[in-house]
């Protein structure tokens, strides 16, 4: 027998509700979306639900971008450590599901736009929220792990793995995966709506590429190429080809000695960098 759509619909529209729905406020939940009756089409549902876990995550990630201040603040570098874990996991499962909305057909989605009024992703409150949170979190690195030194201190010239090195690459974990799903956004507008039209707001799409070549923490990207350049200079821009010197010296090039070497290895001990014969160094053809 087919799916009884009606008693289904029901049942979503009107949960049993026992202790674990009741704490987690299941009723009220499900009441965050249009009635099944009031959907435009198929996809209508699953696009507002995809973006209110957005606003969700994000709420736990400002939530959890404070906490990650405040051990900051303390010094509590583990938790610190630790916290932000948790934030790049919530950005990596934001980046995944924006794959459910690429399983949305354009024409499908131009029925989903005009249930949006005027409004767009750029007004997420969420995402707008977290957008003022990294200078702030910036001037706390600064304050409690930079005092007396500078970021190429902490990477290079007095670089010992600590701390203020962890913090500074989970900031930039965090900056690059917050501009990976900013990326993800704009595939998306090439799959739904294409780059050459208009956005809700009356603005080319294309505008919206400009947020994802925004650095939350610039520092900590340029010292990079900065110290690229400074390494540079101490062996040129322009090293000798390694493949020359193999082509120079030809395919049998050291061949002829090679059998008098590994004899002479393997009677006196010698001719290995640890001193055991040849033969015994070659490893079994199956290991790893």
């Amino acid at each position: 027998m087919p799916l009884n759509k009606d008693d289904i619909y029901t049942k979503i529209a009107a949960p049993d509700m026992l202790d674990y729905g009741v704490y987690l406020n299941v009723d009220q939940l499900l009441q965050c979306q249009k009635p099944t009756d009031a959907l435009c089409n198929g996809d209508e549902l699953q696009f507002q639900i995809v973006h209110q876990v957005e606003e969700l995550w994000m709420k736990l990630m400002a939530y959890t971008l404070v906490d990650i201040d405040a051990a900051m603040q303390a010094r509590e570098d583990m938790k610190a450590l630790t916290l932000f874990g948790r934030v790049h996991v919530i950005q990596r499962l934001m980046i995944t599901q924006m794959d459910l909305l690429e399983t949305m057909s354009p024409r499908d989605y131009q029925e989903v736009r005009l249930q949006l009024g005027n409004g767009s992703g750029q007004e997420s409150p969420g995402f707008q929220l977290l957008l003022t949170l990294p200078p702030e979190l910036w001037k706390t690195y600064q304050q409690h792990y930079l005092a007396g030194r500078s970021v190429r201190e902490v990477y290079d010239t007095g670089f010992t793995h600590d701390a203020a090195y962890k913090l500074g690459e989970a900031m930039v974990e965090y900056d690059e995966l917050f501009q990976k799903f900013r990326a993800m956004h704009i595939y998306l507008i090439h799959r739904t709506i294409g780059m050459g039209a208009a956005s809700l707001k009356g603005r080319p799409v294309e505008l919206l590429n400009a947020g994802t070549r925004h650095r939350f923490f610039p520092e900590l990207w340029d010292v990079r190429w900065q110290m690229t350049d400074a390494w540079g200079g101490t062996y040129g821009k322009h090293r000798p080809s390694i493949s020359d010197d193999v082509a120079d010296a030809g395919p049998d090039a050291g061949t002829d000695a090679a059998p008098d070497a590994a004899l002479a290895g393997q009677h006196s001990g010698h001719g290995s960098p640890t001193g055991m014969p040849l033969q015994a160094e070659l490893p079994d053809k199956g290991a790893k």
